[in-house]
């Protein structure tokens, strides 16, 4: 086993504050704060130093989580290598984290499979936005996560985490059912840029994705309203208060008076989907077989929605 203070401090360097860790983690700040002081003490080393409200690793605390890496993946790998081998009780409980539409559509059906196919194992669902999801994978709170690509996530290249792409989640206009584009078997995005438009709230993905995609068409949006939820932005839609972006993947209430047309163009606007594991844990059972349920499930959806 891996000494449970290099996880509260990975948890810790990633999240900034001992409040955060602990909240992270389900710790006291007061029992945080001791682990961290018996290793620095253990270790002969300060690998933490204050700066403000924040806590920041010094150079030998970036050299301990550095080299430490190699030990949280291969602990992830020894882990499905043992239950494979039948050696080792497998994990029973599959912990999924995703964003709202993937955890309305495909997470449900992930674990409806899961549990189907593994007599005895059970499956639980965490809504959170992307960011999030990474930080309940590195707490090990959550075992994989769905998420849209986008900042602020880790690179590629982050060696706590394997993110591999799952599909292309194609955006369509949604329209007033009497607007001028609803009749369109296809339209192109700039055909839009003299609407008035409803987006998320500034600084979140949804709305850094509306953004792009509208720059990429040449225009800037002029946003009339914000709105989180799709129910509330068809509403809004419905009552020709304003046009949307609305990806594929999400699934519209019924009852409003608003209608999805397609879009084209070269690229078509769309989200990029991503799944999310801890390093050297794709080996382990459960999570093998849910990123193969993950996949089908997926390549379902994109064939439905080409």
């Amino acid at each position: 086993m891996i000494d449970r203070r290099l996880h509260v401090l990975r948890v810790l360097a990633e999240v900034g504050t001992v409040t955060a860790a602990a909240e992270r983690l389900g710790f006291t700040p007061s029992a945080i704060s001791h682990q961290l002081r018996t290793l620095s003490k253990d270790l002969g080393v300060t690998v933490l130093e204050q700066h403000g409200r924040t806590l920041v690793l010094t150079p030998a605390g970036h050299l301990l989580l550095e080299r430490t890496q190699e030990l949280f993946t291969r602990w992830e790998e020894i882990r499905g290598e043992l239950s494979e081998a039948g050696h080792a009780v497998s994990q029973r409980v599959l912990r999924l984290c995703g964003f709202s539409t993937a955890a309305a559509s495909l997470l449900p059906l992930t674990a409806e499979r899961i549990m189907a196919s593994h007599p005895g194992a059970g499956a639980r669902i965490i809504e959170a936005d992307p960011q999030e999801c990474f930080d309940l994978l590195l707490a090990d709170q959550a075992d994989i996560a769905v998420v849209v690509a986008t900042d602020p996530l880790p690179p590629r290249s982050d060696a706590r985490f394997e993110q591999s792409a799952l599909f292309t989640d194609r955006l369509d206009l949604l329209v007033p059912g009497h607007h001028r584009l609803a009749g369109r078997e296809s339209v192109a995005l700039g055909e839009a840029a003299e609407e008035k438009w409803i987006l998320d709230r500034p600084g979140t993905p949804y709305h850094r994705l509306v953004r792009t995609a509208c720059a990429a068409a040449g225009f800037v949006p002029e946003v009339a309203h914000e709105s989180h939820e799709w129910e509330t932005g068809a509403a809004l839609v419905s009552a020709s208060l304003g046009v949307a972006l609305v990806p594929r993947l999400a699934h519209l209430p019924e009852g409003y008076d608003a209608v999805r047309v397609p879009l084209r163009g070269d690229p078509v606007p769309a989200r990029k989907i991503l799944t999310g594991i801890r390093s050297g844990s794709a080996g382990q059972p459960l999570i093998a077989a849910a990123l193969t349920v993950l996949t089908e499930a997926a390549d379902a959806v994109a064939r439905r929605t080409t």
